[in-house]
Parts: structure tokens; C-alpha cells; sequence
């Protein structure tokens, strides 16, 4: 959600078809309205005045921080990830333990 909002102010079907196409995850309006709900009590994100009965949301300056903080982890582990993954490559194609060629 925050991703999303990061991009501009939405509005909740907004929202569910920009998620589900940078994220390829589908989420029901209970989920993403559940979830605006948490974020906005958390100052998170921030409602915006009613554009007809489309009701939008934006990012608020905790929300655009705690995107960065979250980016920052999801770096950190996928570097982690990237790492391993290369070292255990490496050993499969050195063949099994002990082996001899």
C-alpha cells in the first residue's frame, strides 16, 4: 500500500489494481480498506477530501520514512539472499562433497 501511495494519492480500487499490477497480488476491498484503516491510525497514510464516493488516501511523511526504513530491509535481505544463493551455486556446480573428477 505504501508503495502504491507512493506514486500519488489513490483511492481504494485504485490502490487494488496498482498493487496488483507492480506486485502481481490480487486484494479483496476488505483487505486494502482493513489495511488503509491501519495505516491511517498509524499516521501512516492520510484520507483525503471525498472526490465524488471515491475516497483517496496519501502518503504522510511517517509513511514515505517508514516505505524507505521497509525498502531498506527488503534490500538488505535480498542482498543476503543474492549472496548465499551465488556461494551455494557455486558448490553445486563443484559437484558433491568429496567428490573427485
Amino acid at each position: 500500500m505504501l508503495s502504491s501511495l507512493a506514486g500519488g494519492p489513490k483511492h481504494g480500487y485504485a490502490l487494488m489494481k496498482d498493487v496488483e499490477d507492480f506486485a502481481r497480488v490480487t486484494l479483496g476491498p476488505g483487505t486494502v480498506f482493513g489495511c488503509l484503516a491501519r495505516l491511517e491510525e498509524r499516521g501512516l497514510v492520510e484520507a483525503l477530501a471525498p472526490e465524488d464516493r471515491r475516497h483517496p488516501y496519501r502518503l504522510t511523511a511517517a509513511g514515505a520514512t517508514a516505505l524507505e526504513q521497509q525498502l531498506s530491509e527488503l534490500q538488505r535481505v535480498t542482498s543476503t539472499g543474492a549472496t548465499r544463493l551465488a556461494a551455494s551455486r557455486r558448490r553445486l556446480a563443484d559437484g558433491p562433497a568429496g567428490a573427485h573428477t
